[in-house]
C-alpha cells in the first residue's frame, strides 16, 4: 500500500491572480519535472496555434484564458508551452476507466487512471471577475476531473476511445468549462453540443432538480440520453465503441442492479468505493485503477472525497466555503494498492520505465 495525498487549494479572486498563484506553486514541483520527462517520450504530434486556442477558450469561458496568462507570468514560459501543459485543446488523452452513479440528490464517481498522471490537487475556486465558483479535483491544473459549481451543477466524465481525434478540447478542460459557464443540466447539455470535442467521452451532468443527462460526445456527433449509471461504452452511438467492453458492461451491470435499491448517498458511495463490490479497480498499471472516489450532493451543497478504497469520505460543506469559511485541512490523505510513482509526489513518474 502506498500513502498518497491531494493538496487542498483554496482561492478567491480573479482568474489571472489564480493562475499566477498556481504557477508559483508549480515552479520546481515534481509535477512539472515529471511532465517534462514525459514529453521527451511522447512528443506532441501537432503544433500549438496560440491564436486558435485563445479563440476557442474565449468563446466558451474567457476567464480561463486569463488564468493561463497568470500561469505564464508566474512560470516565465512561452505561451506555446503553457498551452501544451494546461490549455486542454488538441492534446492527446490515453485510455482510462471510470464509473458514475446518480441517485436521490447525489452523483458518485470513481476516477480510474494511471498514477503517473495524477496531480493531487483538490481545488476550491471562487472567481471575483467572471464565471462560477467550483470545487473538485484538477487535471492539467486548469481542467477538472469532476466537480460541482455554486449552482449545484455536478459533472463527471467517462472515457470511450481515442479513435479519429478532432480539433477540440480534451475531457478535463470540457469539465472545467461546463462548471465555469453553466448553471443547470439543460445549459450543460446545450454547451456540450456546441463545444468541439477532441476525443470520445460520455459526460454525466446532474443538478438540484435531480435530473441526470448522459451526453455521448465524439468529434463527429453528440447524442443525449437519460440514465443513472455510466461506465465506458456508449449506449446510443454503439458504432463508436471499442471492441473490448466486457469490464465496462460488468461494472455497469453492478451499478444498475444495486443502484435502484440504494437508500442514500453514503450507501452509493460505499458501492463504488468498496474493494469487494466489483466497481472499484486495482488495475493501475493498465491505466484503469481507481485513484479517488468523489461525491457531489447538489441539494445540500456538499462535496465528498477519498483516495483509495474502503474509506469514509472527507466531507466538505461547499455552501459554507462560498460564504467565506475556509477549509482548515491542507491535505487529503489515503492509501492506494500500488507501488507506481505519482506525478505530484514522486520522482520518476515518467515513461522511461514502468
Amino acid at each position: 500500500m502506498k500513502q498518497v495525498y491531494s493538496e487542498i487549494i483554496q482561492f478567491r479572486g480573479s482568474h489571472y491572480d489564480f493562475g499566477y498563484m498556481q504557477g508559483e506553486k508549480l515552479i520546481d514541483s515534481f509535477a512539472i519535472k515529471n511532465r517534462e520527462n514525459q514529453w521527451k517520450v511522447r512528443k506532441p504530434r501537432f503544433t500549438i496555434d496560440v491564436g486558435e486556442v485563445k479563440h476557442a477558450i474565449l468563446r466558451f469561458a474567457p476567464g480561463i484564458w486569463d488564468e493561463l496568462l497568470g500561469l505564464q507570468e508566474a512560470l516565465k514560459w512561452p505561451m506555446e508551452r503553457v498551452l501544451r501543459e494546461f490549455g486542454g485543446y488538441r492534446l492527446d488523452y490515453v485510455r482510462s476507466g471510470c464509473s458514475i452513479l446518480t441517485g436521490d440528490y447525489y452523483l458518485i464517481r470513481n476516477y480510474d487512471y494511471h498514477p503517473k498522471t495524477y496531480e493531487g490537487r483538490y481545488v476550491f475556486f471562487q472567481p471575483t471577475d467572471q464565471g462560477y465558483a467550483m470545487v473538485g479535483p484538477s487535471q492539467r491544473v486548469t481542467g477538472r476531473m469532476d466537480g460541482m459549481n455554486e449552482h449545484g451543477l455536478a459533472i463527471g466524465y467517462n472515457f470511450m476511445h481515442r479513435k479519429n481525434p478532432g480539433n477540440g478540447f480534451i475531457c478535463c478542460m470540457i469539465g472545467r468549462i461546463i462548471l465555469e459557464s453553466c448553471a443547470s443540466v439543460e445549459e450543460a447539455v446545450v454547451m456540450l453540443k456546441e463545444i468541439p470535442h477532441r476525443h470520445s467521452f460520455s459526460y454525466v451532468v446532474y443538478d438540484r432538480s435531480g435530473e441526470t443527462f448522459i451526453v455521448e460526445a465524439s468529434p463527429r456527433r453528440v447524442k443525449v440520453r437519460k440514465a443513472t449509471a455510466c461506465t465506458n461504452h456508449f449506449e446510443i452511438m454503439k458504432h463508436e465503441n471499442r471492441n473490448h467492453l466486457e469490464d465496462s458492461k460488468r461494472r455497469l451491470d453492478i451499478l444498475v442492479e444495486h443502484g435502484s435499491g440504494i437508500k442514500d448517498a453514503f450507501e452509493a458511495f460505499r458501492l463504488l468505493n468498496s474493494s469487494e463490490k466489483g466497481v472499484f479497480s486495482n488495475l493501475y498499471s493498465s491505466w484503469a485503477g481507481t485513484i479517488h472516489t468523489s461525491a457531489y450532493l447538489p441539494r445540500d451543497m456538499k462535496a465528498w472525497f477519498t483516495l483509495g478504497s474502503d474509506s469514509d469520505p472527507i466531507q466538505f460543506d461547499f455552501s459554507l466555503w462560498l460564504m467565506g469559511e475556509n477549509i482548515e485541512a491542507e491535505k487529503i490523505t489515503g492509501e492506494i494498492d500500488t507501488e507506481l510513482p505519482f506525478l505530484h509526489m514522486d520522482p520518476g513518474a515518467d515513461w522511461f520505465r514502468k
